[in-house]
């Protein structure tokens, strides 16, 4: 009960500080969001320390089936920390923040051809936009669309390579899948399968779809101005984020239905050979 509740605590700290973050370093932000940045830090951390310090499970998916939460955690809070210094080498750069630069302004230039996800954020800045305004956005997008690939592919090693989540113990649906019910809906495994494609689907359309429905939306509504920092951190984070963490979901799941597959089989077999030696 003490480890649960220290690590509960430690969870909670950690999302509060990676909500913080853009707010601590980057420079100018005026006293309302940063009262709006601690309340919604404060909420954030209040229900994950709720969710880890209770012993059933409510809505995070996987929470004893380390590492996937921690490396989704750790690409969002990757993202936002260099997205973060980059806005704050505008006005006071550093050799960090120059390098960050550097290399996200190289990969969204190698990125940013027709059709790519990136060209579209481009093109879903308004009309006139500001050059330094895309030039920012094209540099935040390739470095966050970098670090998503890069969770991504460490999860698929994790899964192909290492047999998650096999080694890390048994695997209990109920607490790692707290809003799935194996009980309803016909076979379990064709669900899973299911709802595994469904992820990654959408985990690869999303990039394309974002952008496309802001700038569809923009002719109803007031255009996303990313000209403010903070604005420009989270929708880029959030645009190169979602995505992954979909695509993430879909290899879990389907892991988890070769795994029930497998046992199916040997249980089966097991069951078959004690028929013929009766």
């Amino acid at each position: 009960m003490i480890a649960r509740l220290y690590g509960a605590v430690i969870r909670g700290l950690l999302v509060a500080l990676m909500i913080a973050t853009p707010a601590l370093i980057v420079p100018g932000i005026s006293i309302d969001s940063s009262q709006a940045t601690v309340l919604i830090a404060l909420i954030a951390a209040i229900m994950t320390f709720v969710e880890y310090n209770s012993a059933s499970p409510s809505i995070v998916e996987f929470r004893d089936a380390s590492p996937f939460n921690r490396l989704r955690f750790i690409a969002l809070f990757v993202t936002v920390l260099v997205l973060s210094l980059i806005s704050k080498g505008k006005s006071d750069p550093t050799l960090l923040t120059n390098a960050l630069t550097s290399i996200g302004t190289i990969l969204g230039n190698s990125i940013d051809f027709p059709y790519s996800p990136v060209r579209l954020v481009v093109l879903m800045l308004p009309a006139g936009a500001d050059d330094v305004v895309v030039q920012s956005v094209r540099t935040t997008a390739g470095l966050s669309y970098l670090t998503s690939l890069m969770a991504m592919t460490a999860f698929l090693f994790l899964v192909r390579v290492l047999g998650w989540p096999s080694r890390s113990g048994a695997f209990n649906m109920f607490v790692n899948l707290p809003l799935f019910d194996p009980t309803t809906g016909g076979d379990i495994l064709h669900r899973l399968h299911r709802d595994a494609r469904i992820n990654i689907a959408l985990g690869f359309l999303l990039p394309f779809l974002i952008p496309a429905v802001v700038k569809l939306a923009a002719d109803l509504l007031n255009p996303i101005s990313l000209e403010n920092s903070q604005t420009l951190i989270w929708t880029m984070t959030a645009w190169a984020f979602l995505p992954a963490s979909m695509i993430m979901r879909g290899i879990a799941l389907q892991r988890i239905a070769e795994m029930i597959r497998d046992q199916r089989e040997r249980a089966y077999a097991s069951a078959e050979g004690n028929f013929q030696t009766a």
